[in-house]
């Protein structure tokens, strides 16, 4: 029985102990984006002005894609082209994307259902007279002025993918779980990646807002079946020498579903795909880091070690609940909890400071504190679900009318 409380201990202080690295990692990058900003890229204002493709892909979205090219439309030059890719669409996709303006291309392929199918035949379409730099934005987001000329000065500049600050807001009529989910995606789209452009390290693709020189488009596969294609594209492009790099003044939002199946379904996607990608990219991350000698590569692995926010708490709370368990019982020592406790304290610290720093306007402490029990809650089963039947098939989240902000 003492071998046994023993074994139990060591393993109650392993967890604790695995639990640090991405716990601290996540400190590292919140407290590096609250600092003031001394990592700037502001010399790509000098750099004129490159010719710009904007590809947007599109499935069934006759209902928001209005919103999405008026909000692009203006941000256009002479020498640019705005791209829908109707891709898959059984509904007026098309007819509203010409009637706003934009070039329409449609592709149908039931077989091969997918953003990263529909993109590659987007590119595909303007290989034959490419420009400079090719831009992305998804169909249901709202790209704020300035943000196109930004990214793709910056990627002219830098020769690297860009991403742009990609936010979701609130639904018109937020429940508390849409204002933590909010809160959480600011942690993970803004916090995280300006922590890591503080500390000039890589970040990685969000998806929609993001802008690539046509000079490496082709170094990587595009038609992939991934149901988190920009995080695939990101280690990709990475591992080919050409690491994402972020920009903090440029701006696109989307909205937060409304309805609450395609929340979840919105959630289990990304949040599945995500831990996906950490278990099959870390691994590989780490070998290229240590082939082509590269920190960046190196960089990139640890941070895909932290996961989603709230997977991150529920699992400190579960190890936390079970030592404090055992050390009453005497099965373990002090030491573990005191490690859990410090590590709690760095994730309150965490999600504090990104809080008073960037959404303290946008949402009320008292109601993000009544709320965060709800949200992991309704987390758990998406997990669970995780470990039995892992989504990896991508499936179109219902969408709420794309409002201009």
């Amino acid at each position: 029985m003492r071998l046994l409380f023993e074994l139990l201990d060591i393993i109650l202080f392993a967890i604790a102990l695995g639990l640090l690295l991405p716990i601290c990692i996540l400190f590292g990058e919140c407290i590096a984006a609250v600092l003031p900003k001394f990592q700037t890229h502001l010399y790509y204002a000098l750099v004129p002005r490159p010719r710009v493709d904007i590809l947007v892909p599109a499935h069934n979205e006759a209902a928001g894609i209005s919103a999405t090219l008026q909000s692009l439309l203006p941000q256009l030059v002479e020498q640019d082209r705005l791209i829908v890719i109707a891709d898959n669409c059984d509904d007026d996709t098309a007819a509203v994307a010409s009637k706003a303006g934009a070039t329409v291309i449609s592709r149908q392929d039931p077989q091969h259902k997918g953003k990263g199918y529909a993109l590659d035949y987007g590119l595909q379409f303007i290989a034959t007279n490419p420009p400079e730099v090719v831009a992305i934005v998804d169909a249901d987001c709202v790209v704020h002025p300035g943000a196109i000329a930004r990214i793709s000065r910056l990627a002219a500049a830098t020769l690297r993918p860009v991403q742009a600050v990609y936010l979701l807001s609130q639904p018109p009529h937020p429940q508390p779980k849409d204002r933590i989910s909010a809160l959480a995606f600011l942690v993970k789209n803004l916090a995280r990646p300006r922590g890591l452009e503080q500390l000039n390290i890589p970040c990685l693709l969000m998806g929609s807002g993001m802008a690539f020189p046509w000079s490496i488009v082709h170094k990587v596969p595009w038609a992939t079946s991934s149901i988190v294609e920009d995080m695939q594209l990101a280690v990709d492009l990475a591992i080919a020498g050409h690491a994402p790099i972020f920009c903090l003044d440029a701006l696109v939002t989307g909205t937060l579903p409304q309805n609450k199946h395609a929340a979840l379904s919105q959630r289990k996607r990304w949040e599945h795909g995500y831990l996906q990608i950490m278990l099959k990219q870390i691994p590989r991350l780490l070998q290229a880091a240590i082939t082509q000698k590269r920190f960046d590569l190196l960089a990139i692995a640890l941070d895909l070690c932290v996961p989603p926010l709230s997977l991150l708490v529920i699992l400190w709370t579960a190890a936390t609940v079970g030592t404090a368990f055992a050390v009453q019982l005497g099965i373990s020592s002090l030491y573990a909890i005191l490690l859990l406790a410090t590590e709690g304290l760095l994730i309150f610290i965490c999600i504090v400071a990104v809080w008073a720093r960037f959404g303290r306007v946008y949402f009320p402490a008292r109601t993000v504190l009544l709320a965060i029990p709800q949200y992991i809650l309704w987390k758990i089963p998406l997990y669970l679900a995780f470990l039995f039947r892992p989504q990896t098939e991508w499936i179109r989240t219902q969408r709420n009318s794309v409002v201009e902000e």
